[in-house]
């Protein structure tokens, strides 16, 4: 049986626009039901989200009922956590609140095997489907995807030299965190962060790698894409329920 490959990846590097649903619910019946609605990928989020190692593999693999492809934020820029989330089957990352080029390497190395990185070597993982795979470790490194994300205005600053990074894949805008940095907290639709996110897709752009963000609607998705974005999460999944079970009440109410 042959290692999986990262569609994903292939999509991003030939320039594609693909765009994504945020997942934080932590539910494999949400994550299996979504997966067939059509989004070209799901980001499952162990960061924001109560979702820890053991309780992302199920919503790998009920994801995998459907086309879209999973990506998965690791809580944390470390060698551990990527270690195991690549394991568990994750081909895509998206690693938060790289601030530095340094950090940035330090993400890629861990995504790699020896001796192109320092990933630790595990024999009978989902990764490999369970040791089926005779060419896992000789294909892993190539279907890796990294994505780095850029959270505040230090790592703004240096956005071009952290896109730079061989091993790093695309550049993941979070608006929310990179509004705070700025001094609009909960508001990144203020006129001064539009402008700096416009001016990031053209950046990163710029550099040769794919630029991501994060909307919460379809309507500053469409302007995202517009701008240059190439993969955009265009909502949230707890923000569709809470939207949906708020209208329903309404409606029912008046």
């Amino acid at each position: 049986m042959a290692a999986p490959v990262n569609d994903f990846k292939r999509r991003l590097l030939a320039g594609e626009v693909q765009h994504g649903l945020w997942m934080s619910l932590g539910s494999p019946v949400a994550a299996e039901a979504l997966s067939l609605v059509g989004f070209d990928w799901l980001l499952f989020d162990t960061e924001h989200a109560p979702v820890e190692v053991a309780s992302l593999q199920p919503l790998l693999q009920a994801a995998a009922v459907g086309s879209a492809a999973c990506v998965a934020r690791p809580a944390w820029n470390d060698k551990v956590l990527i270690k195991r989330l690549l394991d568990i089957g994750a081909q895509t990352l998206l690693v938060p609140f790289v601030q530095t080029p340094e950090e940035a390497e330090a993400a890629v190395a861990a995504t790699r095997y020896p001796p192109h990185g320092i990933r630790g070597v595990a024999g009978s993982t989902r990764a490999s489907r369970f040791g089926t795979a005779a060419d896992y470790l000789t294909t892993a490194n190539d279907e890796v995807c990294l994505l780095v994300q850029i959270e505040t205005g230090a790592a703004l600053d240096r956005l071009e030299e952290i896109a730079a990074v061989p091993g790093v894949d695309g550049v993941f805008i979070g608006p929310s965190d990179l509004s705070a940095s700025l001094g609009h907290l909960g508001n990144p639709g203020a006129e001064p962060m539009q402008k700096v996110l416009a001016d990031a897709a053209r950046r990163i752009a710029a550099t040769g790698k794919a630029p991501g963000i994060l909307a919460t609607n379809a309507t500053d998705a469409k302007r995202y894409r517009e701008w240059g974005y190439r993969f955009v999460a265009a909502a949230v999944d707890t923000g569709l329920l809470m939207g949906a079970a708020k209208k329903v009440l309404s409606d029912v109410q008046n």
